[in-house]
């Protein structure tokens, strides 16, 4: 599954990623932040799901209509505990996130929201 990386997430988070054997594109590698506009374009054509731990994703996407391959928005989460929370994700839930789902992911609950057709 390919993966992009907001600029919010830890750079412990990408290396763990990488380090499983996901192809990562860490927003911060691009040298400039493109937008979150930008950001779902790109991930919604190289077929990625975006993670990220800022709600302005959900609401574009929701909202605007905005094509997307998936979200993942992780809420209070460590960043050094980042990478491992989301491979858990990525593990539990790869047909929610293949059907371009929106996980909401905190500690203690993980809300799952799927396109309406």
């Amino acid at each position: 599954m390919k993966l992009l990386l907001d600029s919010c997430i830890g750079r412990s988070a990408v290396h763990y990623l990488r380090s499983k054997g996901l192809e990562v594109v860490w927003a911060v590698e691009w040298g400039r932040d493109p937008g979150d506009k930008e950001m779902l374009r790109y991930a919604f054509e190289n077929d990625a799901v975006l993670v990220t731990l800022d709600k302005d994703f959900g609401e574009l996407a929701i909202v605007y209509g905005v094509l997307h391959a998936g979200i993942i928005r992780l809420t209070g989460i460590k960043s050094s505990e980042q990478g491992p929370f989301c491979k858990r994700i990525l593990e539990k839930h790869p047909v929610d996130l293949k059907n371009r789902a929106i996980i909401t992911a905190s500690p203690d609950r993980i809300r799952i929201r799927l396109p309406e057709d």
